[in-house]
């Protein structure tokens, strides 16, 4: 039987788009650890996808996810940053209306990284827009130099993340929760879960549970989830202003001073 056809389309998207995107799919299908839609075909203006049947969210997909998350993430990447493999040079963050680049490297650790290639870059677009007011882009500032300093770093290794992993890109189906519209990258595997977290996931606290039974986390992560939100809230900031603006502030001050 031939596969229904879900087609993403844009005249006049970014070059490379619909290809990087394809790639990370195909990278964390690579780790068969959890449902993600397949690629069917991919040109410069569409990406051709299986279309999924949606369902509604229930416990019995909610710790499959947890557990196949933690999964896909012990697949690992070759570095901090890396983007996915069949892809090189940088990425894409935020709606296929307006995608911003996200920058790609190749990083011995995950401060420098988030730093490098997500909040400084990030700042400069805020600081260009005049998007947030001057305390809370000196306050990104100082998070990103103790990000580079190594004060915030770990021992950790590179996960191989989703990289946009809100609640809107799991889609709940007959099949169990799958994955959809990836910025993968190499990363630290918290900052999925804190994205889950941003705007609300059904049934989070059983893939979080499910997740720790398979690889627990690092004592203190609660304490980091809006460490791991900063660069997409920034990104809203951005891109919407709005509550986003004030959201940004908040996240950045405890994070912005050495403690």
């Amino acid at each position: 039987m031939t596969a229904r056809v879900h087609r993403k389309e844009r005249a006049g998207a970014p070059s490379g788009f619909f290809a990087c995107e394809a790639a990370g799919l195909r990278w964390l299908r690579a780790a068969d650890a959890v449902p993600v839609v397949e690629v069917l075909d991919v040109a410069e203006d569409h990406l051709d996808l299986v279309r999924l049947e949606p369902a509604p969210a229930s416990p019995g997909a909610a710790r499959d996810l947890g557990h196949g998350l933690a999964l896909l993430h012990d697949a690992g990447a070759d570095a901090f940053g890396v983007p996915p493999e069949g892809w090189s040079g940088d990425g894409f963050f935020g709606p296929l209306e307006h995608p911003l680049p996200m920058a790609s490297g190749r990083h011995a650790s995950w401060g420098a990284f988030l730093a490098e290639c997500r909040l400084l870059p990030l700042a400069a677009e805020l600081r260009r827009s005049s998007t947030v007011d001057a305390a809370t882009l000196d306050g990104l500032e100082r998070v990103a130099g103790r990000l580079r300093s190594g004060a915030l770093d770990d021992d950790d290794t590179p996960a191989r993340l989703h990289g946009d992993l809100w609640s809107g890109n799991v889609v709940w189906t007959t099949a169990g929760a799958t994955l959809v519209d990836p910025a993968a990258h190499g990363g630290h595997r918290e900052t999925d879960l804190a994205m889950l977290a941003l705007f609300g996931l059904p049934y989070l606290d059983l893939v979080l549970a499910a997740y720790q039974e398979v690889h627990p986390l690092r004592r203190g992560w609660q304490h980091r989830v809006g460490l791991h939100q900063l660069y997409p809230v920034g990104v809203h900031a951005l891109l919407f202003g709005g509550g986003y603006r004030e959201q940004l502030c908040h996240l950045v001050g405890p994070w912005a001073e050495e403690r």
